[in-house]
C-alpha cells in the first residue's frame, strides 16, 4: 500500500515527538517543530515525497538587505555546509530571512528517519552560526 501525505506527516510528527521536540500540525502538509530547551522553532512542509524544512532567522525592512549582507549569505565559505538562505517578502513589506534544508523520503524507514532528524539538527546548529554571520548586519 502506498504512503499518503497524511500518513507520512503523521509518522514525521511521531518521530520528532519521540525525540523530544514539540510538534504541532499547522495544516494538512505543514508541521511546526520547536526545540523545547532553546524555544527555536521551524516548519516542515511535505510536498509529495520531499520534506522542506525552514527556520526564520529574522524579519527586517527590505533596505537592510544590502549587497554586503547578500555576499555573506551566498559565500561558499560562509560556514553553512548543510543549510541555505532564502529571502521571502512578507505581507507587511518586510523581508523574512530563512534557513532551509530538505530531504527526499522513500518509505520512511530508518534511513529517512535519520535524514529528517539530521535536517532538523543541522538547521538548529546553523541558525546559531547564521546569527554570528549576519546578526550584526541586521542591527
Amino acid at each position: 500500500m502506498a504512503q499518503t501525505t497524511a500518513s507520512f506527516l503523521g509518522q514525521i510528527h511521531e518521530l520528532l515527538a519521540r525525540k523530544r521536540y514539540s510538534v504541532t500540525d499547522v495544516d494538512e502538509n505543514v508541521l511546526r517543530i520547536q526545540e523545547v530547551e532553546s524555544g527555536i522553532s521551524l516548519r516542515a512542509v511535505l510536498e509529495g515525497d520531499i520534506v522542506y524544512f525552514s527556520l526564520v532567522c529574522a524579519t527586517v525592512p527590505e533596505a537592510r538587505i544590502t549587497p554586503a549582507l547578500l555576499r555573506k549569505m551566498l559565500a561558499a565559505d560562509n560556514g553553512l555546509a548543510t543549510s541555505y538562505f532564502r529571502l521571502h517578502k512578507t505581507n507587511d513589506g518586510q523581508v523574512a530571512i530563512t534557513l532551509n534544508n530538505f530531504c527526499k523520503l522513500q518509505e520512511l524507514g530508518p534511513d529517512d528517519e535519520d535524514d529528517i532528524l539530521s535536517c532538523v539538527s543541522f538547521l538548529l546548529a546553523d541558525v546559531l552560526h547564521a546569527r554570528d554571520l549576519i546578526g550584526a548586519d541586521l542591527q
